[in-house]
Formats: C-alpha cells, sequence, structure tokens
C-alpha cells in the first residue's frame, strides 16, 4: 500500500515525498482511513511506529478539503504530556503546513504566558500544546474551542501518569459539541484510566492495536549487568563505553542529581557529554535537544523527561544507569534506538536497589534476560530473594499435616473433670458449689 491510496491531497503528497516517506507503517494504514472517515478513534502501537504521521495527515486532509466551523477558533488542538514530545510533533506539522496557507503554533508549559496569549490571538488553524498550559489558556479566555473540529491526543496514558487527568476534561468541556472528532494515542488500551478517560471524550470509538507494548523490539539487542553499588555500575558503565564504538548514546537515570552527577563524571572522563532534566528551563531543554540531535554531544544523561517521542535516528545505544519504577517506562526508553528500521542496543545495570523494578519488566515482557558479565568486574550481587516464595519442602510441609491430623479434638467423654464441681451447680457462667442444708430445731 502506498500513501497515494489514501486520496491525499497533493500538496501532503509533496511533503511526504521530500521526506522521502512513501509507503505508511502499519499503525498508518490501519488508523488514517478511520481518521479520514470522521470515525473517533483509539489507536495503540509500539514506540517509533509512526504514530505521529498517522493523526498529522488526517488533520491536514481534513482542514484543506472541509469549510472551518468557526473563523477564529483553532480547528486542529493536537495534546501531548511532555514540552520535548510536543516540540517534536510540532516539527514534523510545520513540514505538512510549509505549502499551505495555514498557521501551526505550539504553546507550551515555561514559556512566556503573554507571548502565547498574543500567538492564540492570530487565530492559529493549528495548535500543539501540552494539557497544563491551554488549560490556563483556556481559563484565562485566550482562547475558545466552540468551534474545535479534531482533538487529537498523543501518549494519553502518560498523560494521566502526570496528573492532567482535569485538565483533559477541561479542554473537553470546552470543545464539547457533536461535530468534533477525537484521535486518541496510547501505548496501550488496557488501561483502566484510559478507558474511563476514553469514555467521556470519545463517541463510538473504532480501535487499532499493532503489536502490545510488551511485545519485543527486534531491532533492539537487549543485556543485563549485574552490579552490587553505584561506583561498580559506573565502573561497568565506563568499561562498556569505551569497548564499543556508537554513533550517541542515551543513558537513563532516577533523579535529576544523579543526572547532572553522572554527567559531570562521564565528562571528566573525556566523554562529550550533555545532561537534561525537568529542573532546566524550556530554553536551555530546547538547546540541549537540539545540540544532541545535530550530533554536538555523543551522550546524553537524562531522567525519563526524554523517554518518549523524541526521534533521534542516531542514536545507536540506551543504557538505563537506573531501572524505571514503572515496567511500561523500559519500553519507551529503550525504544529511543532502533528507529526506522536501524539496529540499537540496550542496556540495563542492575543492583539490589533495581531488582524488583528489573523483576516488573521480565514479567511485562513476559522474558527472562540472559545476564552478562564483564570478567574482571564480576559481580556478587545475584538478585534477592523472592519473599512471597512457597514452602520449599513439600514432604515436610505434608509430614506436619500428619501429625496435627493425629491429634484428636477433645471430646466430653475423654475431658478429664475437676471432682470439685462434681456436687455443684451452674449459675450464670460461674459453676458454685452448693452448701449442705442446715436442720433449724426448734427451742
Amino acid at each position: 500500500m502506498l500513501f497515494t491510496d489514501f486520496q491525499l491531497d497533493n500538496r501532503l503528497l509533496q511533503s511526504l515525498k521530500h521526506m522521502g516517506i512513501d509507503t505508511p507503517t502499519d499503525i498508518q494504514e490501519q488508523a488514517i482511513p478511520f481518521a479520514l472517515a470522521g470515525k473517533d478513534l483509539m489507536a495503540s502501537s509500539k514506540t517509533g511506529s509512526g504514530k505521529t504521521l498517522a493523526f498529522l495527515l488526517p488533520a491536514m486532509q481534513r482542514i484543506i478539503s472541509t469549510r472551518a466551523l468557526s473563523k477564529r477558533d483553532p480547528r486542529v488542538v493536537i495534546l501531548l504530556p511532555t514540552r520535548e514530545l510536543a516540540t517534536q510533533v510540532y516539527s514534523q506539522l510545520r513540514l505538512l503546513v510549509a505549502n499551505t496557507q495555514y498557521k501551526a503554533i505550539k504553546i507550551l508549559g515555561g514559556e512566556n504566558f503573554n507571548d502565547q496569549a498574543k500567538a492564540l490571538a492570530r487565530d492559529p488553524h493549528f495548535v500543539v500544546a501540552t494539557p497544563g498550559r491551554l488549560a490556563d489558556h483556556l481559563a484565562q479566555r485566550h482562547l475558545h474551542l466552540n468551534g474545535l473540529e479534531l482533538l487529537i491526543l498523543d501518549e494519553a496514558d502518560r498523560m494521566l501518569d502526570l496528573g492532567f487527568a482535569e485538565q483533559l476534561k477541561a479542554i473537553n468541556n470546552a470543545a464539547d459539541h457533536k461535530r468534533r472528532q477525537t484521535l486518541m494515542f496510547s501505548a496501550t488500551l488496557d488501561h483502566t484510566d484510559i478507558n474511563d478517560i476514553a469514555a467521556e471524550l470519545l463517541a463510538d470509538p473504532e480501535h487499532v492495536a499493532i503489536g502490545a507494548a510488551n511485545i519485543a523490539h527486534t531491532d533492539i539487542t537487549q543485556h543485563v549487568y549485574l552490579c552490587d553499588h553505584l561506583d561498580h555500575k559506573e565502573a561497568v558503565l565506563s568499561r562498556l563505553l569505551t569497548q564499543e564504538q556508537h554513533k550517541q548514546i542515551i543513558i537513563f537515570t532516577a533523579t535529576r542529581q544523579d543526572t547532572s552527577r553522572l554527567a559531570d563524571k562521564l565528562s571528566l572522563q573525556g566523554f562529550n557529554t550533555a545532561a537534561l532534566s525537568g529542573d532546566l528551563n524550556q530554553s536551555q531543554r530546547n538547546q540541549i535537544m537540539d545540540q544532541f540531535s545535530r550530533g554536538l554531544q555523543k551522550i546524553l544523561v537524562t531522567t525519563d523527561v526524554a523517554s518518549r517521542g523524541l526521534d533521534l535516528l542516531n542514536v545507536s545505544l540506551v543504557v538505563n544507569f537506573d531501572m524505571p519504577k514503572f515496567a511500561e517506562e523500559y519500553v519507551h526508553r529503550i525504544g529511543r534506538t532502533g528507529r526506522a528500521g536501524s539496529k540499537g542496543d540496550a542496556i540495563s545495570l542492575v543492583g539490589p536497589k533495581d531488582w524488583h523494578n528489573f523483576k516488573s519488566v521480565q514479567v511485562f515482557l513476559h522474558k527472562t534476560f540472559k545476564l552478562s558479565v564483564i570478567d574482571d568486574l564480576k559481580p556478587k550481587f545475584t538478585g534477592l530473594k523472592d519473599k512471597s516464595k512457597p514452602q520449599k519442602n513439600q514432604a515436610a510441609a505434608k509430614k506436619r499435616t500428619k501429625v496435627s491430623a493425629k491429634k484428636k479434638t477433645p471430646t466430653a467423654s475423654s475431658t478429664k473433670r475437676d471432682k470439685r464441681f462434681l456436687s455443684g451447680v451452674d449459675i450464670g457462667d460461674a459453676p458454685m458449689l452448693r452448701k449442705p442444708k442446715t436442720v433449724l430445731k426448734d427451742d
């Protein structure tokens, strides 16, 4: 199948040709027809599968081929959980609107609020936004959504995990009319909160699921190294970085403090390293990502802020310096490599603090990892015992059962009685002795 089979506007086909794209991916092939037909849609597929074009192309086709419901309100709103992912989607959208008269803006937290209000006043056709900041502009009446034609939610599960449920409901209420179409993309559809919010936002949606989130990525080779402690982790990481040659590397840590500390340490070792975390302002984050995407740094050390949506084709290695708290996040982390048919490697360093999260990843992926070892850095740590294990010796358990069965339950006939109570009478709950009768004599 080709994109020409969707009967898209020629300007869109020219843009795709300019990008070097002519064949749709599986998610694009199945989702685009429903979206072009005006159906509400719930869709899921693994990371790097081409979800962005699966909703951008139908959005562009709708804007080009239909009359606007309102001259002033945005026609399409695209909501994303993080600023980095929103910037990535906005960049692809700009390529599609480049040879048209349609305007697109992005509204992100951390950027100048007044400048955003001015941009909204220019009546853009597309708004790419994070839900928190867009809800703030709605509250200030800087935009109205009465004429919104298409609401798109990408990485909806992540938005709910970040606590944006109330903002999503506020945006939905502001654009609550029958002519609105809604497309929801999520890493998984087996999510209670996703189903709850979908019931509120979508009307009789079609469902598309291309591969479960826990299906192994065939283009990524995964390795696991056990580590005794932090120093051991750093030693293993340094050895791995010097042993193999990779184009670019992303290293994921648990906290912002670890990100800065590890980036500084790698820089001192001679690696060209940048650190990215959520405490940086938006301009700093944009600058770091721009420099890394252009290859000015070899290594990016980051928290999960960079685990989704970033399309960095030169990343050939992902390292989990700390295992993620949620198993689903592991899939998104390693999905930063092995993109667009390229091969990639993923390495996880697992210490005692990571063990339970590591086990959760194995359960989620239905996979038991083979452990790798560096000969002169062998770990003493071999894993933690499962506290909830069943009894080891079933024979001993049966023996205890037989012994307990031999102990007969006391019966009335077998119970010895205290002779002091043989002539007693029960009064209430306390047995009491009856005194012998006293014979009174007449005087």
